[in-house]
């Protein structure tokens, strides 16, 4: 009898549709992504994400509920909020009177999309390299996302959960997040040496 020798095994690339991370989202969540390395989040269809300076946007938890995913991505904090909004923020921060200035504020809508964050790391777990993304506040399997993410339709709704269906108020988050913005970039102006001619 002749020994069979195993057929070799595949080695394992990041991105494989059998990659952990690609079927945690897809599985646990029912989140589109994008195999590669890294995995990707397709945005506009469950979610958009506004993105921000990670220190403009610390002050704007408040204004979220605890379940809002929120990641963070280097020196960058992205929320994500009621897909479409991303079309809406040019039209609100207008509204807010806040159209005029150039603000460290991006919006990730419809054909965009995200590094994906390690499923199991949080705000205090040091993997993957230097700036990687990782989650502040990681999205619940078995919970629909949706309702916790901030939206317009939550307009009148007072406090956080006090829109529609307890949504987070999208327009509170804005205009806290324009404002924190503009005083980093004020702040950062007068930290700069005057220039004398």
């Amino acid at each position: 009898m002749v020994p069979t020798v195993p057929v070799p095994r595949r080695p394992f690339e990041p991105g494989d549709p059998a990659d952990p991370v690609c079927r945690w989202y897809e599985n646990e969540l029912d989140w589109t992504t994008v195999p590669g390395s890294p995995v990707r989040l397709v945005t506009g269809l469950r979610f958009d994400v506004l993105e921000v300076p990670a220190e403009a946007g610390f002050p704007a938890l408040r204004h979220l509920g605890p379940a809002s995913p929120v990641a963070l991505h280097g020196e960058r904090m992205r929320l994500l909020v009621t897909a479409g909004s991303a079309e809406e923020l040019p039209g609100l921060l207008d509204w807010l009177e806040w159209g005029a200035l150039a603000l460290d504020l991006t919006a990730i809508g419809a054909g965009g999309s995200i590094e994906a964050p390690p499923p199991t790391a949080g705000p205090k777990t040091r993997r993957g390299p230097r700036g990687a993304s990782r989650w502040l506040r990681r999205p619940e399997p078995g919970r629909m996302v949706e309702p916790a993410l901030p939206t317009l339709s939550a307009l009148g709704g007072g406090a956080v959960g006090g829109g529609v269906g307890g949504a987070p108020d999208l327009v509170r988050l804005v205009q806290t997040m324009a404002t924190q913005c503009h005083r980093l970039r004020l702040r950062r102006a007068c930290a700069q040496p005057l220039a004398f001619s």
